[in-house]
């Protein structure tokens, strides 16, 4: 009878131990990824559908069976575009769950604040579209990851595009800069002050205090200056606020030029017709639709799954543009799982091998639905930004068009600069560039 009451508490132990172990499987078959997002504050109105076309991607790829089996666990943390909030959820996030694979900080300012942390902290920062310009150089910023553009490289293509107009000479010429008073709105002017040396135009730069729902003042500025051309670095209140300004004072739409964060659909919507001509640089193609918005709104909005309030949200630039983001950082993971093992979550310092190693061809694309939107992509241990791609789209008073053929940044301009902050940068925080030729 001891024997047998014996050999039943082993048993119960035996499968009380399998239970644990499964639960512990079970549970070591998500991947934990932190998102900071502002859904409230001066840039709400872009941040809630980026956030939105984040989490649709999410929700597809583990409705889809996860990456390779292993699902996704989102979690967000409101940040209100505030610089000292996103850092506070960095440091909360970075090591919950067992370690977050990176940080999308979705704000310049907090990319420029966690970029000191994230060496020592072994943490990838991946900022498609933003950041620090110079964190293209992966040799000095080994952590740091522009994918497909940065401020410069918008800069440069808006510049390439305006210089088409005027037939490659813009001698004599006045081009403002309508500017968002925070390291956002300012990492564009190195870039325009050598393209402005360069190509003999005058530079005029004109900063907006946050929020930018006063810019009577500035605009007042350019009815007297009377540029040739204006670039608008805005985003949220202040986008339609400078283009109803620009209205008023009868400067026209189709001499503006929005950065990409300035180029959504909620910009320009309410204005209408009185913001025809409007134009915006893209993020490779990121005002086009493609498979993946057909399966998302199968697979989530039909069944009442999806993110945003509905469906008429996809295909929008910003929430297309969350969904690009969502899916460099998910094969980036699935690069990394292919190096370090597919049955199990990576870790932060895989994960950074997986952006550094991300190779996308045109058949990978359309197979996971972005082709048209995305060009291919392939980054290296120099090279965290990949290929930097752009159009530019143009408001025809009820939806973006695309106007123009691809553009590249002119690397002459460019990488002198590159290096130049890259190297100073690196001066000022006592970073040891790697040797690339020794990396593996």
């Amino acid at each position: 009878m001891k024997l047998s009451h014996t050999l039943l508490a082993a048993a119960s132990s035996l499968a009380l131990l399998s239970s644990l172990g499964s639960v512990a499987h079970a549970q070591a078959q998500e991947q934990y990824v932190p998102a900071l997002v502002y859904r409230t504050g001066q840039f709400a109105p872009l941040g809630v559908p980026w956030a939105d076309g984040k989490l649709d991607y999410y929700k597809l790829v583990n409705a889809r069976g996860g990456i390779n089996g292993v699902q996704i666990k989102y979690e967000e943390c409101e940040t209100g575009y505030d610089t000292a909030r996103g850092v506070e959820c960095y440091e909360r996030m970075k090591g919950q769950n067992g370690g977050a694979p990176g940080f999308e900080t979705q704000s310049t300012g907090i990319t420029f604040a966690v970029s000191d942390r994230a060496p020592g902290d072994k943490m990838p920062v991946f900022t498609p579209g933003y950041g620090l310009s110079q964190s293209v150089d992966g040799e000095v910023f080994e952590w740091n990851f522009p994918l497909l553009g940065t401020y410069w490289t918008a800069a440069d293509s808006i510049i390439q595009d305006i210089m088409k107009k005027e037939n490659g000479n813009l001698k004599g010429k006045k081009i403002a800069l309508v500017y968002h008073d925070s390291p956002y709105g300012k990492e564009p002017i190195p870039l325009l002050q050598a393209r402005a040396k360069k190509e003999g135009f005058e530079l005029i730069l004109l900063p907006v205090t946050a929020p930018g729902v006063e810019q009577k003042s500035t605009w007042l500025q350019i009815r007297q200056q009377r540029p040739d051309y204006t670039l608008l670095w805005s985003a949220g209140v202040m986008t339609p606020t400078a283009v109803r300004e620009a209205q008023a004072t009868g400067y026209p739409r189709e001499k503006i030029y929005g950065v990409w964060w300035a180029g959504s659909d909620h910009d320009v919507r309410e204005i209408g017709q009185g913001a025809k001509g409007y134009n915006t640089v893209t993020i490779h193609n990121t005002a086009a639709k493609g498979a993946v918005h057909d399966a998302i709104k199968t697979e989530l909005y039909d069944k009442g799954q999806g993110s945003a309030a509905s469906a008429a949200s996809l295909g929008q630039l910003a929430h297309t543009r969350g969904m690009v983001i969502a899916m460099l950082q998910v094969e980036a993971i699935k690069a990394a799982q292919e190096k370090f093992g597919k049955d199990k979550p990576m870790t932060p310092e895989q994960v950074r091998w997986g952006f550094e190693n991300l190779d996308l061809s045109e058949a990978d694309l359309k197979e996971l639905g972005f082709e048209g939107i995305v060009r291919p992509i392939k980054t290296s241990c120099k090279n965290h930004i990949g290929e930097d791609w752009s159009r530019i789209a143009q408001w025809d008073g009820s939806k973006f068009e695309v106007v123009s053929d691809w553009y590249q940044a002119d690397q002459s301009v460019v990488a002198p600069l590159v290096k130049e902050y890259a190297d100073r940068y690196a001066k000022e925080k006592n970073v040891t560039p790697r040797d690339c030729s020794a990396v593996q």
